[in-house]
């Protein structure tokens, strides 16, 4: 199953990492993978999610921004794979 999940961060941002570090025991529970952008990298993107960064998304639909939602992140990767078998 291809990865639903997109990160949107910073290379310099301390909570991007921290959630990047948290996500990593669903990635590996889910086999999930994640894909990172950075926001600096793209002026739409940056002015999209600027301050609101890190920000979570599962198949376009933001879960959390700035800390994990753990339990959010797990309902839709479990959802997800349910609706996929």
């Amino acid at each position: 199953m291809a990865a639903p999940l997109t990160l949107y961060g910073r290379a310099w941002c301390h909570l991007c990492e921290d959630m990047r570090t948290a996500l990593e025991p669903l990635l590996v529970e889910f086999k999930a993978q994640v894909e990172v952008i950075d926001v600096d990298a793209d002026p739409l993107l940056e002015a999209r999610f600027n301050e609101w960064v890190p920000v979570l998304f599962c198949d376009g639909v933001e879960l959390c921004h700035y800390h994990l939602d753990e339990a959010r992140v797990r309902a839709a990767l479990t959802a997800r794979l349910a609706s996929s078998s």
